[in-house]
């Protein structure tokens, strides 16, 4: 099916497409140049949005905005945002009327011309996902990346040719109403995550495990083996299982074994680069590149693996080295919005760092952070909803004793500050909250660039 087939199916319906951001927005105006009768929905109200609502709805959108947005709404299909659970009671009073429930990448999946990678995962989705793209492009391929990052892609599928490649990011939230899977499907590694949103961790395994569900024999699946729970994915994938480890050999895929990557398959091992000539720090980013390698084994050449390895420097708000002023170096980790993502963003490092942390609280457990703030942290300044959590976890690690000192700012800036006034030549500032950014950002981006605002008006 292509895009215009898939309007044309829908055209005389009546179309609710529920959040007015950057994922929908394009998709209301391609259904409103369509001709069909879109009705857009946001909690927000009319003078928050400003021009973008104006715009929307001079090109004939219907708006409905406020606390009441969902109510009694009158459609007969309604694409979600990807944050928003697909059972709520008004969406499922919907669904009962008869309406069908869809989203923006469930539709790409239904009407993408060429093949598509996935990454998902609790850590690491990002940096792999611009690896592949990266390693893609340089030898050639045209290449189109969305998803949770990027640009919406269901708006340029007409445009995309079958020789084509989408790599795309995908969170829990927009796989957990996916019915079909990619041509390529990678899980970086799977840790308690998002528990705010998912009704328990069960839940939020099993919507990971949509990227390979509905995979053929003919797909393809790279998974962690160093995680009990991705391992565990190989046992029912249904295509190649290629795995990627950084503590034990594989049969099929790559591991890494005294600083070296190799890559075995066929009954083959071969050396493919030393770890050591990654650019980006951290074991993390050992495995974002193995994972990445075994997504694009037979289409992209070892010395491309290593060019890219050597000359890819980074991904905004990951491990970001924002300034070094006055010989301290401030590090923009804002993406670490887990316990997990902030370990590995302080073992990158070959000494003790102040962080910055604290955020919304995803409903998670802090217990194990606290063992590796006391072992790689010097001075803890934590702000947010979720500081006294992750100051007890500090003050219950067996191994406390007084350090790192722990200072508490309610006010991000004054956070940051306190921070910087502690810093000495030659010390490491990171912003690493292993929270969310909602209590008091948009997301997590937005908490970055204030970070890096601040950081970069020091004088």
């Amino acid at each position: 099916m292509t895009l215009s087939e898939y309007i044309a199916g829908i055209k005389n319906k009546k179309i609710a497409v529920i959040g007015i951001g950057i994922s929908n927005t394009p998709l209301i105006e391609l259904l409103l140049t369509a001709g069909c009768d879109v009705t857009a929905c946001d909690k927000t109200e009319l003078g928050a949005l400003g021009e973008a609502a104006d715009r929307l709805e001079k090109k004939g959108a219907k708006l409905r905005l406020g606390a009441d947005y969902l109510q009694a709404l009158d459609a007969d299909v309604i694409f979600r945002t990807p944050g928003m659970r697909p059972d709520l009671p008004e969406l499922t009073e919907a669904i009962a009327r008869g309406a069908e429930l869809t989203s923006e990448m469930e539709v790409f999946f239904e009407v993408c011309p060429c093949r598509i990678i996935a990454v998902t995962g609790s850590d690491g989705k990002t940096t792999t996902t611009t690896i592949i793209s990266r390693l893609l492009r340089e030898d050639g391929y045209t290449v189109h990346i969305g998803g949770n990052i990027g640009t919406p892609l269901l708006c340029q599928a007409e445009t995309m040719k079958a020789d084509d490649i989408a790599v795309l990011e995908l969170s829990s939230f927009q796989l957990l109403t996916m019915k079909k899977s990619p041509w390529i499907a990678v899980v970086t590694n799977l840790t308690p995550n998002h528990l705010d949103m998912h009704r328990d961790m069960e839940e939020y395994v099993e919507a990971k495990r949509n990227i390979l569900r509905f995979q053929s024999a003919s797909d393809i699946a790279v998974l962690n083996l160093d995680s009990d729970i991705t391992r565990a994915f190989a046992e029912t994938a249904q295509g190649e299982v290629r795995l990627f480890s950084r503590k034990s050999r594989v049969e099929n895929g790559l591991f890494l074994e005294s600083g070296t990557i190799f890559e075995s398959m066929d009954g083959k091992i071969v050396p493919v680069m030393e770890a050591s000539e990654i650019f980006l720090s951290g074991v993390h980013n050992i495995e974002n590149y193995m994972a990445a390698f075994g997504a694009v084994r037979g289409l992209v050449s070892y010395e491309t693996y290593r060019r890219v390895a050597r000359e890819l420097t980074g991904v905004e708000h990951r491990i970001e080295l924002v300034r070094t002023f006055r010989g301290v170096k401030y590090y923009n980790d804002s993406i670490a919005s887990g316990p997990t993502r902030t370990t590995a963003g302080l073992r990158s490092f070959d000494k003790k760092v102040i962080l910055i942390a604290g955020g919304k609280d995803k409903g998670i457990a802090y217990d194990a952070l606290g063992p590796e703030i006391v072992a790689h942290v010097k001075t803890l300044v934590l702000t947010g909803m979720t500081a006294d959590k992750i100051r007890a976890a500090v003050l219950q690690a067996p191994d406390y004793r007084g350090t790192p000192v722990i200072i508490i700012k309610d006010d991000f800036k004054e956070a940051v500050l306190t921070a910087h006034k502690a810093a000495e030549d030659g010390d490491i500032v990171i912003l690493s909250p292993a929270s969310t950014a909602y209590d008091k950002f948009k997301n997590f981006e937005v908490r970055g660039n204030t970070y890096k605002a601040i950081i970069n008006g020091l004088e």
